[in-house]
């Protein structure tokens, strides 16, 4: 991840993000400093708070990458997976049904969702759920698309 550009973000942007992040995942995120960074060699942009790679854009929405998920624990649009399948869902995986213990009732097809593992609810990775989250729990199929995840270049990313 080559960097292109870096500029610090408007109050006003700040505060259209702070605002998004609160109403889809019931967290208050606060800093100092808000840049956007922008790559040459990927098509993604990250938003560093206070110089850390909390906020990422995926498929063109920005939302809390795994770093700003175990800085800011979500309350809304996440997904708990049983310590079976931490390593595969650490790995990049797509999540299983079967792997999954709960999910937040408020995901739709197509949101952005936290992926947590049970014991001590840290982020592992973000996907874009596939079904709802009352249908996640259950026997078998892919319910969630891995798009970032703990070891990823975005998780190894520092300015």
């Amino acid at each position: 991840m080559h960097v292109k550009s870096r500029h610090h973000l408007r109050s006003d942007e700040i505060d259209a993000l702070v605002t998004s992040l609160s109403g889809q995942l019931g967290i208050e995120l606060s800093g100092e400093s808000y840049e956007r960074v922008e790559f040459t060699d990927i098509d993604r942009e990250v938003v560093l708070v206070d110089g850390e790679p909390l906020i990422a854009s995926f498929d063109g929405d920005l939302f809390v990458t795994v770093r700003g998920a175990n800085a800011y624990p979500p309350e809304k649009h996440v997904v708990t997976v049983d310590s079976g399948a931490i390593s595969f869902v650490s790995d990049g995986a797509n999540v299983m049904r079967p792997g999954i213990t709960e999910a937040t009732d408020d995901i739709e097809p197509g949101d952005l969702v936290v992926i947590v593992e049970e014991t001590h609810g840290k982020a592992l990775a973000i996907g874009r759920a596939v079904t709802d989250g009352s249908d996640m729990v259950g026997d078998s199929g892919k319910v969630i698309e891995s798009l970032h995840h703990v070891g990823d270049d975005l998780y190894e990313f520092h300015v």
